[in-house]
């Protein structure tokens, strides 16, 4: 009989089993039953196991704090349709094809997925706040159907190159918490890191509204590289990352490309999640 890690909780033991152990079923049953207790919608997304162990990953099998995020999923989608409601990717194309985000090919030595925001090719005058999270809450449905990355969460990279006024002005106070809100307890996945390169001076005063919002635990996981920050980035993220900033073998051109190409392909998928298609 193999020997089981030292120093792993039983959340973490259940965390690495796979989706069709038995073991996960006690979990599963209850948190089903609380959510059809509370008569939560079943649509667009059925109570699925896949669905439900999304949540339990997410915080280690602890039941109460899944069935927490659970509730608080349906609630921020409830509370923010302009966001939530609609998930078709035409909706943010353009976005797409600006390159405003990529994907890492590879993870970060700890097995978290690495996503990148390039603020300079989000342009206020034609896309909102709305829409540039939008992009971010797609990506997110995406990759959270990954069982590496409900283990191992996500770490995020905004590069804040050309960081404006106009840019500032669309994260209201609203907007801020909203944010926050996803960052911290609403959606499934766990937020690893936040790394913001190239702030100017002017992205603190937005960043001041988002951060009372946010648990000391993810307010413990930013970082401020700066514009001097290839060193820094690469320490977290060595031989992963494109060529714009520090790596060798692909560019981001090459990885947005390659993201909008695969949310285009999901588009059915996210069809079938949307508000919007009930």
């Amino acid at each position: 009989m193999a020997e089981e890690k030292p120093g792993l909780s039983e959340g973490q033991r259940l965390n690495a089993l796979p989706d069709t152990s038995p073991l996960l079923q006690p979990g599963l049953t209850e948190l089903r039953r609380r959510a059809l207790e509370a008569a939560v919608p079943l649509t667009p997304l059925p109570l699925s196991d896949s669905f439900l162990l999304r949540f339990l990953r997410a915080r280690d099998f602890d039941l109460e704090l899944a069935w927490r995020l659970l509730k608080n999923y349906y609630k921020w989608r409830e509370e923010c349709p302009e966001i939530s409601a609609d998930l078709h990717p035409r909706s943010i194309l353009g976005l797409l094809k600006a390159g405003y985000v990529g994907v890492l090919r590879s993870r970060d030595p700890t097995g978290s997925k690495v996503l990148i925001y390039r603020i300079a090719h989000w342009d206020p005058k034609v896309f909102t706040a709305y829409d540039a999270f939008r992009v971010s809450l797609i990506s997110s449905e995406l990759i959270v159907q990954e069982v590496e990355t409900q283990r191992n969460g996500v770490k995020v990279i905004f590069d804040l190159e050309d960081w404006q006024f106009s840019h500032a002005f669309q994260i209201t106070p609203s907007v801020a918490k909203k944010i926050a809100s996803v960052l911290t307890d609403s959606f499934p996945l766990k937020v690893r890191g936040i790394h913001f390169i190239n702030e100017p001076a002017v992205f603190h005063a937005v960043f001041s509204m988002i951060k009372p919002f946010l648990t000391e635990k993810i307010k413990e996981r930013i970082h401020m590289h700066g514009t001097n920050y290839k060193q820094g980035l690469l320490q977290h993220f060595p031989d992963i990352l494109p060529q714009e900033y520090g790596g060798e073998e692909f560019s981001m051109e090459d990885i947005c490309q390659e993201w909008t190409n695969f949310i285009m392909k999901s588009e059915d998928y996210l069809h079938s999640i949307s508000q919007t298609s009930q």
